[in-house]
């Protein structure tokens, strides 16, 4: 039993991770991860919504020698576009970080 116990935990720890790489199918277009918004425009057409923000993050640095510190602020801009593909289909949302594809998620169904 024993054997068996450390054999499966071997297989577990072998296997693959799993990644969640984003991608969506578009007719015959699939984009993936790192696609710009111009490939996705190619081949997905026009979104039904477009959104966008910019987030700002702010990191403070202390430097030790002369006991003082400093801020750096990085933005990011954030854009979600929204694709409807019909009623019998989840409608996606699109997201880019800085122009690049980050993640696809479902919405609701589609009209």
């Amino acid at each position: 039993m024993r054997s068996l116990l450390m054999a499966l935990a071997l297989v577990l720890l072998s296997a693959p991770t799993l990644s969640h790489a984003a991608s969506l199918r578009c007719g015959t277009g699939l984009v993936a991860d790192g696609a710009s918004k111009t490939d996705v425009l190619m081949k997905c057409g026009e979104p039904i919504a477009k959104d966008s923000r910019t987030e700002r993050t702010e990191v403070k640095t202390r430097d030790e020698d002369s006991d003082s510190s400093t801020k750096q602020i990085t933005e990011t801009h954030i854009e979600e576009w929204t694709y409807n593909f019909g009623p019998t289909k989840f409608m996606q949302v699109v997201v880019f970080k800085n122009g690049l594809l980050v993640e696809v998620r479902s919405a609701n169904r589609g009209h």
